[in-house]
């Protein structure tokens, strides 16, 4: 069974920093584009960082940037989301997904699939 599934959320302060993992199981995240996306309840899932095949591109919600990282380890199977100066409106539930269409914008959910099943983030002090 193809399944990707998230870890390393939890409850940190204000400025705390968290990695999130996202590790596949049932295929090989070599070949694929990986996007990590966030729910915070009563709002619209959005992007927040992609990152190609080979690691050689990434991008950011405008939100992030400079503060969250996305890596990955294909040795591992496993894509990382680094997020440091967490801010409380970060708190979400964060989900990683396979690029399986293409289209425009890299941050569009519709062209993902394989969701896992999220990882609850919370930043509050």
């Amino acid at each position: 069974q193809l399944q990707l599934v998230e870890s390393g959320g939890g409850l940190v302060q204000p400025g705390g920093s968290l990695r999130l993992s996202c590790a596949a199981s049932g295929f090989i995240l070599d070949y694929e584009t990986i996007g990590w996306f966030r729910q915070a309840p009563g709002k619209e899932r959005e992007g927040v960082s992609y990152i190609t095949s080979s690691g050689g591109s990434t991008n950011y919600a405008d939100s992030v940037k400079g503060r969250f990282t996305i890596s990955r380890d294909n040795a591992k199977n496993t894509v990382y989301l680094q997020m440091n100066s967490l801010k409380p409106e970060d708190t979400a539930v964060y989900y990683c997904a396979v690029r399986a269409r293409p289209g425009i914008s890299w941050s569009n959910a519709n062209l993902y699939d394989y969701w896992g099943q999220g990882t609850q983030v919370t930043v509050s002090s």
